[in-house]
């Protein structure tokens, strides 16, 4: 059998020469194989006639008159001598069990399989067709047809008996009979026709398009689709049939049914058979030897073709040549077409040879896939259908891609697969990574091996590390930094790499990485000696992750020198574990550096380091003299005397002026900024801010003759000092630098502020008729009231109980109420009252606005 199976390999091969010439990438439809076992046997010593597929079994007639009953793969388990000559047809009903045999010398039997029931008939002429009812194990089925010179039906009565009825005659031999559920239809000489046998109407007659053909020698093919869709194929022709219920009103004298040709399209050859596949059509074509397009090799060799059926055409899908035994002696009639509707077999059968063609499963399109080198394709179609194949392991298509990538070089790629495809197979990883080893290409799988939960033994990542020590140390550097700690061996990798410093003790890369081997080994005094001395990044992360402060007291000198403003940062933010005294002490020999610390510390709060702001005064007028004055300002705990003494020195004026003014010496402040600064804008701005009228006479007195200093505060002083006062006591004569613009901006700002005095008056004004108008609106709205509301004087109900006597109520715009005698009599001025308990808050005097009588 495997002999058989790999022939028919090799005949698929073949079967697909000339579509791989045309397109070598395009993957085969269907796979063959000869059906072999008895078959072959039989086929030695006789010829098939023709042949019968049931989903069960297969059953073979022969040219020497015998009928054989077969198992799928070919098996003979029931023999039959039905006569010396041709067997022309074998049917069988749906279930099985009953089959009808026909035979170029007039015989005609029915029989059952499990029954001794039959019917045997010989007639005078051959019968070319017999059709079993696909219901005939029913009894009120028991019907078939054969087919000769006249198409004979057999019915079964009630008595047992078998009545015969012609459907048709005179037409030729009929050579080609299908029965589907209620409809048969048959061939003739003319053309094809199909009889309802429920109605017993004949309901259409296809003619035969090329009648230049002999009927006998290319026979018509038939096949039924479905119940409703025959496929008619004679010649190069092919037409789709639909059979469909007639509209009652259009009957008339007309069949309950018509049919109606939805396909029709020619073909480059001869249809020997035709079969269904869903939606498309397998046909077998005879191919003529005068066909000019062949080789020579190829003629006469039968063609398997898939087509998809058009309305006006078809589209081929895939083409095989068949290498079957004889092809060179058959014509278009010694072939024929069968197919299992159960599943998607197709048997070709020719008189010394019978193939099976299978449609191609998963199996095969990775076969053919892997016989195509592409195996990325494979793998993925095998991980898709991991469940439905059957001679292929996901594994085993993986490493034959990794074997594949490596023979090509690309062993990147062949270790990125190695993720996918070795898994969780901790000795399959071994024995990838010891191959990579061999061909010297161990850094290409280092980044791909596990090193989660599942690993593999130390050794293996300690031989990868050390051959990148060896060659790379950038590499070695990154493996140690995307390897957890745990996967090898960390002592003996830190001799190793100490064994390389000593060849090469500056080497950077190394020394990082030794510290980042002492972090994972919690040796982190050592780590962060190697990054102090590296002036490395991570050295503040290894202090704040492992809480190292203890271990950089002696150290702050070197941090600070790294990067002042980290180091800083991290000393503020831990105040805590090394203390401002600690940090003061240590950075006593650096005074800039101390002074960045404590500027930091004071621009975080101004109170925290204050028994050190002494010593800022000097180190702000050493190192940051812009800084120094915003401190003297923010500071309360600088001693002023010292801060004083320390800018007198430097002969720091602003800040002298600054402490001056602060320490209450304003005319000594006023006298450094126009002797020292000569600057008549700071002068201005310092009288403005103490706003005090002597230092403004001692302003004005010391400029009065300076003709610059002049023409600054008549541009400056309008809105502090009347301007005249200054005008009065210039000297007559005095020549004054831009005298009349600073005159006329005097004049200017004057007329400015009459405006805003008078815009100031008309809103005050508008603002005051609003609220007047809005108050008189309010005190004329009327006041409700009732029997809740009460005397403000005696508290009893404001409204008397008997409404028939008089009474008078007073009602103030405050809303409280008075029984009129109950309030005190008209004060200074007659007839206006004022509400009591408003006059005693203070509130104002609520007039009465309502007094009510009855």
């Amino acid at each position: 059998m495997a002999e058989v199976e790999e022939q028919g390999r090799k005949q698929s091969e073949e079967f697909t020469d000339e579509s791989e010439e045309e397109d070598s990438e395009e993957e085969p439809k269907l796979k063959y194989e000869r059906l072999s076992n008895g078959v072959t046997e039989i086929l030695q010593k006789d010829a098939a006639s023709c042949m019968t597929v049931h989903d069960k079994f297969l059953a073979l007639g022969t040219h020497f008159g015998k009928v054989f009953l077969l198992d799928i793969q070919g098996n003979v388990t029931q023999k039959f001598e039905i006569s010396s000559v041709k067997i022309n047809q074998i049917s069988l009903d749906e279930s099985g069990e009953h089959v009808g045999i026909c035979s170029e010398d007039g015989k005609v039997q029915v029989f059952g399989l499990y029954t001794r029931e039959g019917f045997h008939e010989n007639f005078d002429c051959p019968i070319k067709v017999v059709a079993l009812h696909p219901q005939f194990t029913r009894s009120n089925y028991k019907q078939f047809v054969t087919g000769g010179n006249k198409l004979l039906l057999y019915e079964r009565n009630w008595l047992n008996r078998w009545k015969t009825s012609v459907l048709h005659e005179g037409e030729g031999s009929i050579t080609n009979i299908q029965w589907r559920a209620n409809l048969i239809a048959w061939a003739n000489n003319v053309g094809v026709k199909i009889y309802d046998i429920s109605t017993k109407q004949r309901i259409t007659n296809v003619l035969r398009d090329n009648v230049s053909l002999r009927p006998d020698m290319y026979p018509c093919s038939l096949c039924w689709k479905d119940n409703t869709t025959l496929i008619v194929g004679w010649g190069t022709s092919i037409k789709i049939c639909v059979v469909k219920e007639r509209n009652p009103t259009e009957m008339r004298d007309l069949p309950s049914r018509y049919v109606e040709i939805v396909s029709a399209f020619e073909t480059e050859f001869f249809i020997s058979g035709l079969a269904p596949l869903a939606d498309q059509l397998v046909t077998l074509y005879f191919v003529k030897e005068n066909s000019d397009h062949m080789d020579e090799d190829f003629r006469a060799r039968p063609r398997l073709d898939i087509i998809q059926p058009l309305p006006e055409g078809c589209e081929e899908i895939s083409s095989d040549a068949l290498t079957v035994r004889n092809f060179q002696d058959n014509e278009c009639r010694d072939y024929r077409l069968e197919h299992s509707e159960g599943e998607s077999l197709f048997y070709i059968i020719s008189p010394k040879d019978i193939v099976v063609a299978k449609e191609r499963d998963q199996d095969d399109h990775i076969d053919w896939l892997l016989e195509k080198k592409k195996y990325e394709e494979a793998l993925m179609a095998a991980e898709i259908s991991f469940k439905n194949i059957k001679r292929h392991d996901v594994q085993k298509i993986g490493m034959a891609y990794i074997n594949h990538l490596v023979e090509k070089g690309d062993y990147d790629n062949a270790a990125r697969k190695c993720q996918k495809v070795l898994g969780k197979n901790m000795e399959l990883w071994e024995n990838e990574v010891y191959r990579f080893k061999t061909i010297g290409q161990l850094k290409a799988i280092s980044q791909y091996l596990p090193r989660g939960d599942l690993r593999l033994r130390p050794a293996i990542y300690e031989m990868i590390l050390h051959e990148f020590l060896k060659t790379d140390y950038e590499g070695f550097a990154t493996l140690i930094r995307e390897w957890p700690g745990e996967l090898y061996n960390n002592m003996a990798i830190v001799q190793a790499v100490t064994d390389h410093l000593k060849r090469d003790p500056t080497n950077r890369t190394l020394l990082t990485t030794l510290a980042e081997l002492y972090t994972y080994d919690q040796r982190y005094d050592r780590a962060l000696e190697i990054y102090l001395r590296l002036r490395h990044k991570d050295v503040y992360q290894l202090i704040h992750k492992h809480n190292l402060f203890s271990s950089i007291e002696d150290k702050i000198v070197l941090l600070m020198d790294f990067d002042k403003e980290k180091a800083v940062d991290m000393l503020l933010d831990n105040e805590d574990k090394l203390s401002t005294d600690r940090v003061v002490e240590e950075l006593a020999d650096r005074p800039e550096l101390l002074h960045v610390y404590l500027h930091k510390l004071f621009k975080r709060d101004h109170h925290k380091g204050q028994k050190y702001h002494e010593r800022q005064i000097v180190l702000y007028a050493e190192y940051d003299r812009p800084n120094l004055l915003p401190f003297l300002r923010d500071s309360t705990h600088c001693p002023l005397e010292k801060a004083l003494e320390v800018c007198q020195q430097r002969n720091f004026v602003e800040e002298t002026v600054f402490l001056l003014s602060r320490m209450g010496n304003c005319r000594r402040a006023l006298q450094m900024i126009m002797e020292e600064l000569e600057d008549v804008d700071k002068a201005i701005e310092f009288a403005k801010e103490q706003d005090d009228a002597e230092l403004w006479e001692d302003l004005i007195s010391y400029s009065i003759d300076k003709p610059p200093f002049i023409t600054g505060l008549l541009n400056n002083i309008g809105t502090h000092v009347d301007p005249i006062l200054l005008i009065h006591r210039i000297k007559e004569g005095m020549e004054i630098p831009n005298l009349r613009d600073s005159l006329v901006k005097i004049l200017q700002d004057y007329n400015l502020q009459i405006l805003l005095r008078e815009g100031c008056k008309k809103i005050l004004v508008a603002d005051s008729l609003s609220l007047l108008q809005k108050m008189h609106r309010t005190q004329m709205k009327g006041v409700r009231v009732d029997e809740e509301n009460i005397c403000e004087s005696c508290h009893a109900t404001i409204l008397p109980s008997d409404m028939a006597k008089p009474f008078s109520v007073v009602v103030f715009h405050c809303r409280h109420m008075f029984h009129k005698e109950c309030l005190p009599s008209s004060g200074t001025i007659p007839g206006v009252q004022f509400c009591n308990i408003c006059s005693a808050k203070r509130r104002g005097p609520g007039s009465g606005i309502l007094e009510m009588k009855k």
